[in-house]
């Protein structure tokens, strides 16, 4: 019986801020992004997310004087994860097993949410504030295995906190993540690891690297000259890394509209350059953004 591998789809991509998500929150802002209020995981994390159709951004921090969470800490600011989704975060570790696959045992974690609402019915316009737990389960791969930053999983058991749509709209027209950008010394590497865990058919052979498809996005990883090429001097600081996660297409419903909150935000060094617009690094917190129709 040939083997059954997970579907390859993207739940949403991590931006390490260390200890400075005030500084990226209000930046992130200023590129027209929605925000959500701030989150508090029971892990000893907080975040803001940007709420997409499907998938979303996450800024990350350590809470202060909590030592719990080494990794954000002890990782460069900029982007620095890239999370599956998936329905079953078991049977994904599952099936990685058997693949043989390096994966660790999946965690149950959350954040408490303030919804409005009778009890029970979110948004029913009430304007009663009562305060849920939204529910994560996760299951990564080790950080040995993967230098340019972390791979994981992430099962949502309640999906109605999360994809809300009043934090879908964004004044930069924002709807999804296209592609996320890795630099690697050795493209093939993750390539292969990519094709142990959902199969060779998601894997394509690309110029300088190849390419992962994650259901309505992909994963493309380059040569750290080719990710010169594609972005020049808008392209990240390597700080001396070999492997890095460096760069998100963000799909937008207008040009003109990220040109406005450009503007509006007093964000510089951006670029029109055919059907995209070019954000770079220094302005984004360490990432760079690539907006596209």
């Amino acid at each position: 019986m040939p083997p059954v591998f997970p579907v390859a789809t993207l739940d949403h991509v991590v931006i390490n801020t260390r200890d400075r998500i005030d500084e990226a929150a209000e930046l992130y802002r200023r590129l027209g992004f929605t925000l959500t209020p701030r989150g508090y995981h029971t892990l000893g994390s907080m975040n803001h997310l940007a709420m997409f159709g499907t998938d979303y951004l996450e800024l990350i921090a350590a809470k202060p004087g909590d030592d719990s969470r080494p990794e954000i800490m002890g990782a460069p600011i900029g982007l620095n994860g890239l999370v599956f989704g998936t329905e079953d975060a078991t049977a994904t570790y599952e099936a990685l097993c058997r693949a043989e696959v390096a994966i660790d045992p999946p965690r149950q974690f959350s954040r408490p949410v303030e919804v409005t609402g009778r009890a029970g019915v979110l948004g029913s316009g009430t304007g009663t504030v009562m305060t849920r737990d939204a529910v994560f389960r996760t299951t990564q791969l080790p950080r040995a295995g993967t230098p340019a930053g972390r791979f994981y999983f992430c099962q949502h058991l309640t999906r109605d906190l999360v994809w809300r749509d009043t934090w879908r709209h964004h004044a930069n027209g924002a709807v999804g993540v296209a592609r996320a950008v890795i630099a690697a010394e050795q493209p093939g590497l993750l390539g292969a690891l990519f094709a142990r865990m959902f199969g060779p058919q998601a894997v394509r052979p690309a110029d300088d690297g190849c390419t992962l498809i994650a259901g309505l996005s992909r994963f493309d990883v380059v040569t750290p000259m080719a990710l010169w090429e594609m972005f020049g001097e808008a392209a990240p600081d390597s700080r001396g890394r070999q492997d890095y996660m460096a760069a998100l297409t963000i799909r937008t419903l207008s040009l003109d509209a990220v040109e406005t909150a450009l503007e509006a935000g007093g964000i510089r060094g951006w670029d029109r350059i055919g059907t995209s617009v070019l954000v770079p690094a220094r302005e984004a917190f360490g990432v760079t953004i690539e907006f596209s129709v």
